[in-house]
């Protein structure tokens, strides 16, 4: 394993996570630098076996949001299995759990139990439903939130929902959990003080959709509707021989297309000069824009709108981002070779830190791969390890 580099050296993270939410945040935290330490159940993760797979129980999936981390396993049933995440829980600075917080209460790690253990804990929750409602006890997934908060109106409409075709609540709220998690472990480098802290999916979610979203409604008493017409007239647009997305943005950009394609009249017809009557034509607009876009080959259109500094690009199919120029050019996807898995490709982290860069050090883990190491951390010998995996509480990785 390589040594971190990352801003959050020398963080230690208990992460008790599972699926994309929880664990798309650690792991971020984890290429900034912390030593998360994963703890699965003894049949793991069910995201190991979600997606495809060459061997069961590291999915692409899994491995897409589980590296940087050490796994043990645990059963935390068991009295043996509690004894040894309470060893743990004192040597570390933050625990990252979605187990819903009565759940973990009833399983004696509570924050208070935890805050006992470790005062300076910050005790980090990632739930569906804020904890102070009516909600609180409710299950969550990305589909429920993706209809509760609102999204899935916003991609189709009110009379026929939409969702959105990713996990996008998920991964929105992990990273949401990132921030939170760093900003209390901030708190607690200046003032000594851990704490608890809440990341509540369908409260992230709504508010990150209400930003444009409310319209009208931002204001007491509304003025408009709820939504945003412009959201509503983005399409992609068919050239001559393919599709592009053109996005005259300014009043400049607009004159500039109007007048590079031959139609100055537009700028007038339109008002394109003036923000706010843009806004009110802009679906006729945005018509226009697809009525004289198949006089153009996508190349010949690229051509022009680069020379006239109008923003645009052309589609990339999911299986030919990898090769889109700019990604490949910056090196984004990478190709590592994994030790019982083979070859296999991932996204580097996205975030540049210049004194402090983040990096991928270790590669995702098989479940209970470092138990014994981790427990040998905390003071258990060899036997008495042998003796817990013996007792089932708590499981190693095969081989």
């Amino acid at each position: 394993m390589n040594e971190p580099t990352g801003p959050l050296k020398g963080f230690r993270i208990l992460d008790l996570t599972t699926v994309l939410f929880g664990p798309f945040g650690t792991q971020t935290l984890g290429d900034w630098g912390a030593e998360i330490i994963k703890v699965e159940t003894l049949t793991g993760d069910t995201w190991r076996t979600s997606g495809q797979f060459r061997n069961r129980g590291m999915s692409g999936q899994f491995m897409a949001t589980n590296r940087n981390k050490r796994s043990i396993a645990l059963d935390l049933k068991h009295p043996d299995g509690k004894e040894v995440l309470r060893r743990l829980i004192p040597t570390v600075d933050a625990l990252v759990s979605n187990i819903r917080p009565a759940g973990l209460a009833r399983l004696g790690f509570g924050y208070e139990t935890c805050a006992a253990l470790n005062p300076k804990i910050v005790f980090a929750v990632a739930t569906g439903f804020g904890q102070d409602g009516p909600w609180r006890a409710r299950p969550a997934f990305d589909e429920i939130i993706q209809a509760a908060s609102g999204f899935a109106s916003a991609m189709g409409t009110d009379e026929e929902p939409a969702f959105v075709p990713s996990l996008i609540g998920d991964k929105i709220c992990g990273m949401a959990l990132t921030s939170a998690v760093t900003a209390a472990l901030l708190h607690r480098e200046r003032t000594g003080e851990g704490q608890m802290v809440e990341v509540p999916m369908l409260e992230t979610l709504a508010a990150f959709n209400s930003i444009e979203m409310f319209g009208g409604m931002a204001f007491v008493p509304p003025i408009g509707p709820s939504g945003c017409k412009r959201m509503k007239a983005r399409r992609p647009v068919r050239t001559k021989d393919g599709w592009l997305t053109m996005l005259p943005y300014s009043g400049a950009n607009w004159c500039a297309f109007f007048e590079a394609v031959g139609h100055p009249e537009c700028v007038e017809e339109f008002s394109v000069r003036d923000p706010v009557a843009r806004a009110r034509n802009i679906d006729r607009i945005y018509d226009r824009m697809r009525d004289i876009a198949p006089s153009r080959t996508t190349a010949e259109w690229e051509e022009l709108l680069l020379s006239i500094d109008v923003p645009h690009t052309g589609f990339a199919k999911l299986s030919e981002v990898m090769e889109q120029p700019h990604l490949k050019a910056v090196e984004l996807f990478q190709e590592l070779d994994h030790p019982s898995e083979g070859k296999i490709r991932q996204a580097r982290p996205p975030a540049r830190f210049a004194a402090s860069p983040a990096s991928i050090r270790r590669l995702p883990p098989r479940l209970g791969q470092h138990t014994r190491e981790v427990l040998r951390e905390v003071g258990y010998a060899d036997g008495e390890i042998e003796k817990l995996v013996e007792e089932k509480a708590v499981g190693v990785a095969a081989g």
